[in-house]
């Protein structure tokens, strides 16, 4: 990276405030609260934060010789915000409507030496129907003393009441635009950071777009080492279990700033569900509600008069800073050090909202969850590395769909131990999955959280769907297309950060292009016992371009022998598909023209996971049967066939497939 380094990397000299080390600095000075006519300003020693009033937009947050760290050259309403995406669900007719909450009424919570809580509330009447989100939201920002960051949280509210109108709640988050001068690297995990491109490469002249507006190839960029890499937000996405903190670093001066999420149970989808984070801007976002890797099943729909509040966060913004003479990109390991203090806080003391819920006020359950699948062991073994998980109360493997109250999860140790600590009041049905086994778990008895609650369930056992013997299986069940065959990208649209990184080889663009440079005349053909998943399983079913350009579906084939086939029994075929998107899977078994398949799962899935650079979108497991009539002994052949074609982004991707016998 010598050329970049020479462009973006300043040389750390001592200066104002390089007091400030990489830890959470302290300071002796207690918070101050200064209320002005358009403005608030909190300060605490260590850093300074400025909100508009009464809208409540982080307009400025000044620390470590940065007047502003934000993006000084963007208007004050587009700095630092919550907003969130609706569509109405009556006559009115709005859809998809961004806004960005902006407060009618500032109120002072707390004020002491100790900690400043503030509130910017906008509440909704019918007055406001077809204008404005039927929600009453209320943001608090808090500032403790000693604390190098800030905290933010916001109740929204929608009122059990005749007059409050039906809506969607598509998506809501925080966003933080960074200064572009002085944010060029960023960190959203370990095998993810990287000096990052201007949002000024982005504009026409600099970039060339593809095949979605998200994504461009760098054709002109300020800074030369980019020329020809693509760039598209979605590279850069992660599951909530990882998703703890992420953040940019400025080298002039040294100063990291992060957003950390010490909990999960505000976020919707469980540990799985995937969300923006960091990307080129620069940009950093807290993302609670949104449908992206899951589709319309993701975004929450409240009838008229439904009532509903939750309160997301609270999440903490952090800001450090290195010494003169230290390597400003030890601010990551800094910023995930700070996110376990985080998150062995949780949940805070210290918000003033009665709708949080303290420690005390909150339940503990715990268990051992065994599998049992006497076709692999005799004994139950345990659930290792099992996720469980306490959500509302529905269908087996609703969890994945939930997304309008909370969730709390765990992963249980190698003896198949869980404990889900600081669970909300309320009903809950506990749900599992197991890696290495196919399928969802879900306890039969409804969980009755109270405070101070210590529930012991003991042992539970799941046992996975199973008919008979496995004869054959392709894949892993993990609820993921990784293990697959990945390809590699095209040369023309490559991202440096992807190249011989085998954990997110997934993530370059294009990849779905690869397919029918692979099998330009034909479909993907599996032996069984010569072929090998890892190598000769693509790692999704997509349509193949035509010379023409345009598409046509494609159909696979799993060739494999029986030696015997029993008379008058039933086969199973396991088929768990890691993602769709507006795809359909028809099976046929021995003769791929019979007008009708064997089955269909029909038209599923909005994921979008493949144009994503996903390797998973949601879950769908079919068991089908195969009656013994349809095979034969010696060669057999199963055809999947994806028929839908009037996308390149039409496509399944498979998660695991596995043939059972008979009974034995």
């Amino acid at each position: 990276m010598g050329i970049l380094r020479t462009v973006i990397k300043r040389i750390c000299t001592c200066g104002k405030g390089d007091h400030h080390e990489g830890l959470g600095t302290m300071s002796s000075d207690g918070v101050r609260l200064w209320i002005k006519d358009h403005h608030v300003v909190i300060d605490n020693g260590i850093l300074q934060v400025t909100l508009s009033k009464p809208g409540g937009l982080v307009t400025g947050v000044q620390y470590n010789g940065l007047d502003n760290v934000l993006e000084i050259l963007n208007h004050e309403g587009n700095r630092g915000y919550w907003d969130v995406v609706w569509s109405a669900l009556d006559e009115s007719g709005r859809k998809g409507v961004f806004e960005v909450i902006n407060a009618t009424s500032f109120k002072v919570i707390v004020e002491t030496e100790e900690q400043v809580e503030l509130s910017f509330s906008r509440p909704w009447d019918p007055s406001l129907k077809g204008k404005l989100a039927p929600i009453n939201i209320d943001k608090r920002f808090v500032l403790l003393r000693g604390s190098s960051g800030f905290y933010t949280y916001a109740i929204y509210e929608h009122l059990g009441s005749e007059e409050w109108q039906a809506f969607s709640l598509g998506e809501t988050r925080i966003a933080f635009k960074l200064r572009k001068d002085k944010f060029h690297y960023m960190a959203v995990a370990d095998d993810r950071r990287r000096y990052m491109p201007l949002p000024d490469d982005r504009l026409a002249g600099r970039a060339q777009p593809l095949a979605f507006q998200e994504a461009v190839s760098l054709i002109n960029p300020v800074v030369p080492e980019f020329k020809g890499e693509v760039d598209d937000k979605y590279q850069y996405t992660c599951e909530n279990k990882d998703l703890m903190v992420h953040g940019w670093i400025s080298h002039d001066p040294p100063v990291g700033f992060w957003q950390i999420t010490p909990s999960n149970e505000f976020r919707s989808g469980g540990p799985l569900k995937q969300n923006l984070c960091s990307h080129v801007g620069p940009t950093c976002l807290a993302v609670f509600v949104g449908a992206h890797y899951a589709g319309d099943d993701q975004v929450p729909k409240f009838g008229q008069g439904e009532p509903w509040k939750k309160v997301f966060g609270p999440v903490f913004i952090y800001l450090n800073s290195a010494i003169c003479g230290q390597d400003p990109l030890t601010l990551w390991d800094d910023a995930k050090r700070q996110m376990m203090v985080e998150v062995n806080s949780w949940p805070y003391s210290f918000p003033a909202s009665e709708d949080f819920p303290k420690s005390h006020e909150r339940g503990k359950v715990g268990g051992r969850l065994l599998v049992r699948d006497r076709y692999i062991h005799n004994d139950d073994v345990p659930g290792n590395g099992a996720y469980v998980g306490l959500a509302p109360p529905g269908d087996v493997g609703s969890w994945q769909r939930e997304c309008k109250d909370y969730q709390f999860w765990n992963e249980a140790d190698c003896m198949g131990g869980f404990s889900i600590n600081n669970v909300r009041c309320g009903e809950y049905n506990l749900y599992a999955w197991v890696p290495g086994f196919l399928g969802d778990y879900k306890y039969h008895l409804l969980i009755t959280v109270t405070p101070g609650c210590d529930i012991n369930l003991g042992n539970l056992v799941y046992e996975p769907p199973r008919d008979g013997p496995t004869l054959w299986e392709i894949g892993i069940p993990d609820r993921s297309a990784a293990e697959f065959l990945v390809p590699e990208p095209n040369p023309k649209y490559v991202n440096q950060l992807f190249v011989n990184n085998p954990k997110s080889n997934f993530r370059q663009y294009g990849l779905w292009e690869r397919y029918g440079e692979l099998y330009p005349y034909g479909d993907l053909v599996f032996t069984v016992g010569e072929s090998d998943y890892r190598k000769d399983w693509f790692y999704a079913q997509v349509p193949r371009r035509k010379e023409d350009n345009s598409y046509e579906g494609t159909t696979w084939q799993i060739k494999f022998r029986l030696e015997n086939v029993q008379l008058a029994a039933s086969y199973k075929l396991r088929m768990a598909l890691a993602g769709a998107t507006l795809a359909e899977v028809q099976v046929r078994v021995n003769d791929p023209n019979r007008p009708r398949p064997l089955f269909t799962t029909g038209l599923i899935g909005r994921d979008n996971a493949i144009a994503r650079h996903g390797i998973h979108g949601l879950y769908w497991l079919y068991n089908i049967d195969i009656s013994s009539s349809s095979l034969v002994e010696g060669e057999n052949t199963i055809y999947l066939k994806q028929p839908r074609n009037q996308s390149p982004f039409q496509g399944i991707m498979y998660d695991y497939l596995r043939l059972e016998g008979p009974p034995s």
